[in-house]
Protein backbone atom coordinates (compact mmCIF):
# COMPACT_ATOMS: atom_id res chain seq x y z
CA UNK A 1 0.00 0.00 0.00
CA UNK A 2 1.25 3.77 -0.72
CA UNK A 3 2.61 5.83 2.29
CA UNK A 4 -0.08 8.83 2.65
CA UNK A 5 0.57 11.90 1.02
CA UNK A 6 -1.31 14.30 3.73
CA UNK A 7 -0.17 15.84 6.68
CA UNK A 8 -1.48 13.51 9.64
CA UNK A 9 -3.34 15.16 11.92
CA UNK A 10 -1.47 15.22 14.71
CA UNK A 11 1.79 16.36 15.18
CA UNK A 12 3.22 14.89 18.63
CA UNK A 13 5.81 13.02 16.73
CA UNK A 14 6.79 13.96 13.56
CA UNK A 15 6.23 17.46 11.52
CA UNK A 16 7.42 18.67 8.52
CA UNK A 17 10.41 21.13 8.28
CA UNK A 18 10.29 24.33 6.99
CA UNK A 19 11.68 26.24 4.03
CA UNK A 20 12.63 29.05 5.87
CA UNK A 21 14.89 26.59 8.41
CA UNK A 22 18.90 27.53 8.18
CA UNK A 23 19.81 24.13 8.98
CA UNK A 24 21.28 21.05 6.51
CA UNK A 25 18.81 18.91 4.91
CA UNK A 26 19.13 15.19 5.68
CA UNK A 27 20.12 14.51 1.78
CA UNK A 28 22.92 17.59 2.58
CA UNK A 29 23.93 15.67 5.30
CA UNK A 30 24.75 12.36 3.89
CA UNK A 31 26.48 13.80 0.66
CA UNK A 32 30.08 13.37 0.45
CA UNK A 33 30.98 16.74 1.05
CA UNK A 34 28.99 17.67 3.74
CA UNK A 35 30.40 18.83 7.00
CA UNK A 36 28.18 17.63 9.90
CA UNK A 37 28.47 20.88 12.43
CA UNK A 38 29.67 19.49 15.95
CA UNK A 39 27.26 21.18 18.79
CA UNK A 40 29.53 21.03 22.27
CA UNK A 41 27.91 20.63 25.54
CA UNK A 42 25.09 18.40 26.64
CA UNK A 43 22.41 16.66 24.60
CA UNK A 44 19.97 17.67 27.22
CA UNK A 45 20.22 19.55 30.43
CA UNK A 46 16.77 19.79 32.97
CA UNK A 47 17.50 22.95 34.76
CA UNK A 48 15.53 23.67 38.15
CA UNK A 49 12.28 22.05 36.49
CA UNK A 50 8.86 21.78 37.92
CA UNK A 51 5.94 20.34 36.38
CA UNK A 52 2.81 21.02 38.29
CA UNK A 53 -1.21 20.22 37.83
CA UNK A 54 -3.97 21.61 39.47
CA UNK A 55 -4.09 24.73 41.44
CA UNK A 56 -4.45 25.99 45.04
CA UNK A 57 -4.78 23.08 47.56
CA UNK A 58 -5.35 20.36 44.90
CA UNK A 59 -1.90 20.78 43.34
CA UNK A 60 0.16 18.36 41.98
CA UNK A 61 3.99 18.57 42.01
CA UNK A 62 5.09 15.91 39.37
CA UNK A 63 8.27 16.96 39.06
CA UNK A 64 9.82 19.30 41.65
CA UNK A 65 12.78 21.30 41.05
CA UNK A 66 14.82 18.82 38.77
CA UNK A 67 18.19 19.02 37.59
CA UNK A 68 18.97 16.17 34.96
CA UNK A 69 21.96 16.35 32.17
CA UNK A 70 22.38 13.66 29.51
CA UNK A 71 25.51 13.37 27.80
CA UNK A 72 26.53 12.67 24.83
CA UNK A 73 27.35 8.99 24.15
CA UNK A 74 25.80 8.31 27.54
CA UNK A 75 23.33 5.40 28.16
CA UNK A 76 21.06 6.19 30.76
CA UNK A 77 18.21 4.57 33.21
CA UNK A 78 15.67 6.61 34.12
CA UNK A 79 13.94 4.60 37.04
CA UNK A 80 11.02 5.37 39.73
CA UNK A 81 7.79 3.89 40.70
CA UNK A 82 4.77 4.47 39.11
CA UNK A 83 3.95 8.32 40.12
CA UNK A 84 7.36 8.99 40.70
CA UNK A 85 7.92 11.43 38.19
CA UNK A 86 10.06 9.83 35.53
CA UNK A 87 7.24 9.63 32.87
CA UNK A 88 6.83 13.01 33.42
CA UNK A 89 10.34 14.00 32.64
CA UNK A 90 10.38 11.60 30.00
CA UNK A 91 7.27 13.67 27.96
CA UNK A 92 9.40 16.92 28.89
CA UNK A 93 12.47 15.66 27.25
CA UNK A 94 10.79 14.62 24.41
CA UNK A 95 9.47 17.64 23.85
CA UNK A 96 6.01 16.04 24.25
CA UNK A 97 5.23 18.17 27.55
CA UNK A 98 6.23 22.10 28.64
CA UNK A 99 7.56 22.51 32.01
CA UNK A 100 5.43 25.21 34.34
CA UNK A 101 8.72 25.87 35.32
CA UNK A 102 12.83 26.29 34.91
CA UNK A 103 14.59 25.57 31.75
CA UNK A 104 15.27 22.27 28.80
CA UNK A 105 18.48 22.85 26.80
CA UNK A 106 18.16 19.77 23.98
CA UNK A 107 21.13 19.94 21.79
CA UNK A 108 22.12 23.80 23.07
CA UNK A 109 18.42 24.76 21.72
CA UNK A 110 16.29 26.69 24.87
CA UNK A 111 12.84 24.74 24.00
CA UNK A 112 10.53 26.86 26.21
CA UNK A 113 11.27 29.69 24.01
CA UNK A 114 9.89 27.45 20.81
CA UNK A 115 6.30 27.71 19.62
CA UNK A 116 4.21 24.75 19.30
CA UNK A 117 5.76 24.43 15.16
CA UNK A 118 9.19 24.92 15.98
CA UNK A 119 9.16 22.42 19.01
CA UNK A 120 7.70 19.84 16.62
CA UNK A 121 10.75 20.38 14.16
CA UNK A 122 12.89 20.48 16.92
CA UNK A 123 11.56 16.88 18.02
CA UNK A 124 11.44 15.66 14.71
CA UNK A 125 14.60 16.67 14.02
CA UNK A 126 16.58 15.90 17.66
CA UNK A 127 14.65 13.20 19.09
CA UNK A 128 14.04 9.26 18.41
CA UNK A 129 11.06 7.66 20.12
CA UNK A 130 10.42 3.82 21.42
CA UNK A 131 7.49 3.25 23.27
CA UNK A 132 5.99 -0.25 24.63
CA UNK A 133 3.46 -0.44 22.00
CA UNK A 134 5.18 -0.07 19.25
CA UNK A 135 2.44 2.54 17.53
CA UNK A 136 3.71 0.97 14.14
CA UNK A 137 0.71 1.88 11.42
CA UNK A 138 -0.94 -1.53 10.57
CA UNK A 139 -1.91 -1.35 7.08
CA UNK A 140 1.75 -0.20 5.55
CA UNK A 141 4.76 -2.23 5.40
CA UNK A 142 7.68 -2.71 7.86
CA UNK A 143 9.69 -0.25 5.40
CA UNK A 144 6.55 2.51 5.04
CA UNK A 145 6.87 2.52 8.51
CA UNK A 146 10.49 3.09 8.95
CA UNK A 147 10.17 5.27 6.41
CA UNK A 148 7.67 7.68 7.74
CA UNK A 149 9.66 10.35 9.99
CA UNK A 150 11.91 10.85 6.74
CA UNK A 151 8.77 12.30 4.42
CA UNK A 152 8.05 14.28 7.56
CA UNK A 153 11.59 15.65 7.11
CA UNK A 154 11.54 16.23 3.83
CA UNK A 155 13.72 13.65 2.71
CA UNK A 156 13.60 12.76 -0.81
CA UNK A 157 12.13 9.36 -1.92
CA UNK A 158 14.99 7.18 -3.55
CA UNK A 159 17.08 8.47 -0.42
CA UNK A 160 14.44 7.09 2.46
CA UNK A 161 13.69 3.88 0.71
CA UNK A 162 17.54 3.01 1.25
CA UNK A 163 17.90 4.41 4.85
CA UNK A 164 15.25 2.41 5.43
CA UNK A 165 16.37 -0.92 4.16
CA UNK A 166 19.43 -0.30 5.93
CA UNK A 167 18.26 0.73 8.92
CA UNK A 168 15.93 -2.76 9.44
CA UNK A 169 19.09 -5.02 8.05
CA UNK A 170 20.39 -2.96 10.90
CA UNK A 171 18.00 -4.35 13.20
CA UNK A 172 17.99 -7.83 11.92
CA UNK A 173 14.77 -7.57 10.13
CA UNK A 174 16.24 -7.32 6.34
CA UNK A 175 13.94 -10.02 5.28
CA UNK A 176 11.29 -8.91 6.81
CA UNK A 177 10.95 -5.41 5.00
CA UNK A 178 7.67 -6.10 3.23
CA UNK A 179 5.81 -7.26 6.09
CA UNK A 180 3.10 -5.75 7.69
CA UNK A 181 3.04 -5.12 11.86
CA UNK A 182 0.46 -7.96 12.07
CA UNK A 183 2.96 -10.68 10.08
CA UNK A 184 5.90 -9.86 12.59
CA UNK A 185 6.16 -10.55 16.39
CA UNK A 186 6.04 -8.57 19.22
CA UNK A 187 9.85 -8.25 19.31
CA UNK A 188 10.12 -8.24 15.51
CA UNK A 189 7.46 -4.85 15.48
CA UNK A 190 9.41 -3.52 18.53
CA UNK A 191 13.10 -4.01 16.19
CA UNK A 192 10.87 -2.09 13.74
CA UNK A 193 10.12 0.82 16.38
CA UNK A 194 13.71 1.01 16.82
CA UNK A 195 14.74 1.53 13.04
CA UNK A 196 11.77 4.38 12.58
CA UNK A 197 13.66 6.01 16.05
CA UNK A 198 16.92 6.35 14.72
CA UNK A 199 16.60 6.73 10.81
CA UNK A 200 16.92 10.39 11.49
CA UNK A 201 19.94 10.30 12.76
CA UNK A 202 18.87 11.68 16.41
CA UNK A 203 20.58 13.39 18.81
CA UNK A 204 19.04 11.44 21.59
CA UNK A 205 17.32 8.08 21.42
CA UNK A 206 14.16 7.84 24.08
CA UNK A 207 12.85 4.63 25.17
CA UNK A 208 9.75 4.36 27.69
CA UNK A 209 9.36 0.85 28.59
CA UNK A 210 10.31 -0.32 25.61
CA UNK A 211 10.15 -4.14 27.01
CA UNK A 212 6.94 -3.89 29.29
CA UNK A 213 5.33 -5.85 26.54
CA UNK A 214 8.22 -8.52 25.56
CA UNK A 215 9.05 -11.73 26.95
CA UNK A 216 12.48 -12.63 28.27
CA UNK A 217 14.33 -13.92 25.33
CA UNK A 218 13.10 -10.90 23.61
CA UNK A 219 13.62 -8.79 25.81
CA UNK A 220 17.52 -9.41 25.40
CA UNK A 221 17.64 -9.43 22.12
CA UNK A 222 16.23 -5.88 22.18
CA UNK A 223 18.31 -4.86 24.65
CA UNK A 224 21.28 -6.03 22.82
CA UNK A 225 20.31 -3.95 20.35
CA UNK A 226 20.40 -0.47 22.27
CA UNK A 227 23.74 -1.75 23.45
CA UNK A 228 24.73 -2.03 19.93
CA UNK A 229 23.55 1.46 19.32
CA UNK A 230 25.12 3.09 22.27
CA UNK A 231 28.54 1.71 20.69
CA UNK A 232 28.24 3.46 18.03
CA UNK A 233 27.67 6.52 19.90
CA UNK A 234 24.08 6.93 19.86
CA UNK A 235 22.52 8.80 23.10
CA UNK A 236 19.97 6.57 24.74
CA UNK A 237 17.68 7.66 28.04
CA UNK A 238 15.70 4.85 28.39
CA UNK A 239 12.58 4.75 31.23
CA UNK A 240 11.98 1.36 33.00
CA UNK A 241 10.93 -0.25 35.96
CA UNK A 242 12.64 -2.89 35.59
CA UNK A 243 15.78 -3.52 37.55
CA UNK A 244 17.32 -5.73 35.01
CA UNK A 245 16.93 -3.88 32.16
CA UNK A 246 18.37 -0.80 34.09
CA UNK A 247 21.01 -2.87 34.84
CA UNK A 248 21.97 -2.56 30.95
CA UNK A 249 22.51 1.25 31.00
CA UNK A 250 26.12 2.81 31.97
CA UNK A 251 24.29 5.40 34.64
CA UNK A 252 20.88 5.38 36.30
CA UNK A 253 19.16 7.64 38.24
CA UNK A 254 16.02 7.16 40.51
CA UNK A 255 12.81 9.57 40.92
CA UNK A 256 11.16 9.56 43.65
CA UNK A 257 7.92 12.20 44.69
CA UNK A 258 9.09 14.39 41.58
CA UNK A 259 12.98 14.53 42.74
CA UNK A 260 15.82 13.11 41.41
CA UNK A 261 16.52 10.83 44.72
CA UNK A 262 20.39 10.18 46.13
Amino acid sequence: MALPHSRPASRRWFAPRRSSELLPTAMELSSPEAKPVAVKGPVAELLHVSKLYGSGDTVVRALDDVCLTVERGDYLAVMGTSGSGKSTAMNILGCLDRPTSGYYRLNGVPVESLDDDALADLRNRELGFVFQQFHLLPQISALDNVMLPMIYAGVPPEERRERARQALERVGLAQRIDNRPNQLSGGQQQRVAVARAIINRPALLLADEPTGALDSRTTEEVLAIFDDLNRQGITILLVTHEQEVGDRARRVVHFRDGRLAG
